[in-house]
């Protein structure tokens, strides 16, 4: 074997040429497959740092008609205290809130989420700390949180990974006692999903958790609805058993209590869960780069075909002279094997900087990105896709050379390097099988890029343009609440450049709202509680309207008088009115939140519609409330500034900080920006899928050339006596341009149909175009067909100037 890798290692220095344009041809593929599939290694298939993760799972709600739910919803304690007790399919069963709060520091304070657990939590999802101790029975019960567990990120990103931090208390907002650190949990702990906080500002299930506290249910509110649950299944047990088993236990207490009523039980895996948007976006990505891989295996596979042809009166020599067919099989095979290898170990190369790449510009459409390295799961996923790429490239040239007949062989004493029909069309069959794949990524590239030019036009009803945006919270105390917002709204307003500021909880397309069930007048009271009308809440201060281009219908703005002393109102949009008074007036008309026979809202506008929470979705009835009235805890100032917004951020962070310098002040961005981040799975996918389409036609341009090149040089005799017996330079031309276009024509109608089946895997990426689309077919299909003729151009004009007194010289 190592003499066989000695020379098949000469073989290729002999030629460097060949040999480094096949590497690079396979270290595109190769690389490209890797930095995909090292992503799919660290975001789906490393498993959740929980003992056994596949016997967890979640019992999120769903509604037992089987209709969608209008809003997320929770569970009661009194519920699941019932199934811990009765629930025989689990070992445990644990519940959790997700929590968020600031870290209180005099600088400027610091944004922390966490979750609320209770007591089986810990032992459920099989964690444990690495420093200090959890949480015990002692811990729980009624009154202040008094000890918090550390999230290890957290600890050392914030205390440096001081283990002395254990013991000691931190000041947190909103808790009148500084609890006590008593433990650093393991890292790489990752939040559980809490679908009813999904909406808040700070929220982001694929971050790691900042922290635990002891969480127990408060005995005054046991049938409230707002616990997530997750469970672990008893060895032996399925979801489809723990399914049945709560399934019974929900209807049974529905029957008694009428709040539980309409809702039961789905599990869903934990890993599952954890990995939906990373298979949404990854899978179709790894299967562009694995086109890619094949594309650049099938032209690895010409050259080395091409090569074989070249080499084989070498071969027949040292079939004669005795050496075995199996032997020169294998010879063949490791030779291809090293050109892989080496096409591996640059793409491994490039793999390197492609995932630095991808962690650069994917931002938040990949999950759990930050997790992702370029390390030896680059390596192994780099070795075993250039031993893929040795088999599909190696193995049509080490068969034909297997089959070789010495014989025939030496029998032709004619030039080097040509093909017979047999070869000709094999690699006819090769080149268009690269178009029709190329034809598939340039179809998914064209639907994406589409889909983001008719985003482009829409219109969001707001007016984007020149507005900053950043969250602020006051961290000390209710009491400076309005105090704290009303000096800064009027600092900030004061400032040279500022044309309008103002406070908001909800920006658009940030996905920050409240979900609340509400009874709207006129509306018929809903007979159960899955029933109630759930609709998003917003709030702001006065000029948040005209600061975002909003124009008021009907009615009034809100006032700076809207406070806690004046009587509720809110304002609604066009699509609340045409939805819930569709012959009348919203204006005067009153909602509920807490039952009819408490004082109602009053709604005082009406607003034009916008796209607030996705720019693909149609406007959908929103409530707005008054900041003063609901005093939101962390919401965002929004700034429309005269000129360029980042241009004031220095001068409105200075006058949040002269107004209390413990303001936590975080996410400063442009209303643009934010614009953008609601589009980066759609961007990423089309930046991804462009830059393999345009790999792959470039390698697919250089196979269509190749393939003509070698189908001239081996009809040289036949071309010769065409131009012998009287054909013109123009009968030449378009036989070869013929060729060339029919085989590009076959593969781009292959592709045309590949393309119609895999683009269904985008469906969930596309606005206002179907996979199917066929403006994108054909002009995607047309500029290639005419950019694939531009590659035959030499060939053909190759074959023109074929001279047949010297190609009939060799007769």
């Amino acid at each position: 074997m190592l003499r066989e890798l000695r020379f098949a290692f000469r073989m290729l220095l002999k030629q460097p040429g060949f040999s480094l344009i096949a590497a690079l041809t396979l270290a595109l593929g190769i690389g490209a497959t890797s930095a995909v599939f090292s992503l799919i290694q660290a975001v789906l298939l490393t498993p959740p740092p929980y003992q056994k993760p596949e016997q967890l799972v979640l019992i999120p709600t769903e509604r037992t008609d089987g209709q969608k739910m209008d809003s997320p919803r929770g569970w009661a304690a009194q519920q699941w205290m019932d199934w811990q007790k009765e629930g025989t399919s689990f070992q445990g069963i644990a519940a959790y809130q997700w929590n968020f709060n600031f870290l209180i520091r005099n600088d400027g304070s610091q944004s922390m989420q966490g979750m609320g657990v209770t007591k089986d939590y810990l032992r459920v999802m099989g964690l444990k700390p690495v420093a200090g101790r959890g949480f015990e029975d002692s811990d729980f019960g009624q009154g202040p949180v008094r000890t918090i567990l550390l999230g290890y990120e957290f600890w050392q990103r914030t205390f440096g990974g001081d283990k002395q931090i254990i013991g000691k208390t931190v000041r947190i907002s909103r808790w009148d006692v500084p609890p006590t650190v008593i433990g650093v949990m393991e890292p790489g702990v990752r939040f559980l999903p809490s679908p009813g906080a999904a909406k808040e500002p700070n929220y982001d299930v694929n971050a790691t958790v900042d922290f635990w506290v002891p969480s127990y249910p408060d005995p005054k509110n046991l049938k409230d609805p707002y616990w997530n649950l997750v469970a672990r299944l008893r060895d032996g047990a399925n979801p489809q058993q723990g399914q049945r088993e709560l399934t019974v236990l929900a209807a049974r207490e529905a029957l008694t209590e009428k709040q539980f009523e309409g809702f039961a039980p789905q599990l869903e895996s934990v890993t599952d869960e954890m990995n939906r948007d990373g298979k949404r976006i990854l899978l179709p990505l790894s299967g562009a780069a694995a086109l890619v891989l094949l594309i650049a295996c099938g032209n690895a596979a010409a050259l080395l075909l091409v090569r074989g042809l070249q080499r084989q009166q070498e071969y027949a020599v040292r079939i004669a002279m005795g050496m075995g067919r199996i032997a020169l099989l294998r010879q063949v095979l490791t030779e291809s094997l090293l050109l892989a290898l080496i096409g591996g170990a640059l793409g491994v190369g490039l793999a390197f900087g492609a995932v630095r790449l991808f962690k650069a510009i994917a931002g938040h459409a990949v999950p759990r990105l930050d997790g992702v390295t370029a390390g030896w799961a680059v390596l192994g996923w780099g070795l075993g896709a250039a031993i893929l790429a040795a088999f599909f490239a190696g193995v049509i040239p080490a068969l034909r050379a297997f089959r070789l007949d010495p014989m025939e062989v030496l029998k032709d004493a004619g030039p080097r390097g040509t093909a017979g029909i047999g070869e000709r069309r094999l690699l006819q069959g090769v080149t268009m099988l690269q178009t029709a794949l190329t034809l598939a990524l340039l179809v998914g590239a064209g639907l994406l890029i589409r889909t983001m030019v008719k985003i482009a036009n829409v219109s969001s009803g707001y007016n984007m343009g020149r507005i900053l945006t950043m969250s602020v919270t006051d961290v000390q105390n209710w009491s400076t609440w309005g105090s704290f917002h009303r000096q800064a709204l009027e600092r900030v307003a004061a400032i040279p450049g500022v044309q309008y500021a103002a406070f908001a909880w909800g920006v658009p397309l940030t996905g920050n709202n409240w979900p609340a069930t509400m009874d709207i007048e006129g509306q018929p009271p809903a007979a159960k509680e899955s029933d109630k009308i759930a609709l998003p809440m917003r709030a702001a201060t006065p000029d948040y309207f005209k600061l975002m281009g909003l124009p008021l219908i009907d009615g009034r703005e809100f006032r700076s008088t809207d406070d806690n002393k004046a009587p509720n109102v809110a304002i609604v949009n066009q699509a609340f009115t045409h939805r819930y008074f569709p012959k009348g007036n919203s204006i005067g008309r009153k909602i509920w939140f807490n039952g009819r026979d408490k004082p109602g809202i009053e709604i005082v506008g009406e607003i034009a519609n916008g796209r607030t929470d996705d720019l693909t979705q149609e406007p959908s009835p929103e409530v707005y409330l008054p900041l003063w009235q609901a005093t939101a805890f962390s919401k965002h100032l929004v700034v429309r500034t005269t000129a360029d917004p980042r241009a004031v951020v220095v001068a409105v962070e200075r006058e949040l900080r002269s107004v209390d310098p413990t303001a936590a002040i975080e996410n400063v961005k442009t209303l643009e920006q934010i614009r953008d981040e609601s589009l980066a799975s759609r961007t990423f996918a089309m930046n991804l899928l462009t830059g393999f389409s345009v790999i792959g036609s470039a390698l697919t341009l250089v196979g269509i050339y190749g393939m003509l090149s070698l189908s001239v040089a081996s009809r040289r005799r036949e071309l010769a006596i065409r131009s012998a017996v009287g054909a013109q330079q123009k009968d030449i031309r378009n036989l070869i341009f013929g060729e060339g276009f029919r085989l590009i024509a076959g593969g781009v109608l292959m592709g045309a149909v590949l393309a119609i089946v895999l683009s269904r895997v985008l469906r969930s990426f596309l606005f206002e175009v179907q996979p199917n689309d066929p403006a994108t077919l054909i002009v995607v299909g047309a500029l290639f067909v005419g950019v694939g003729l531009l590659a035959c151009w030499m060939p053909v004009r190759r074959a023109t100037n074929v001279d047949p007194l010297e190609a009939l010289r060799y007769e």
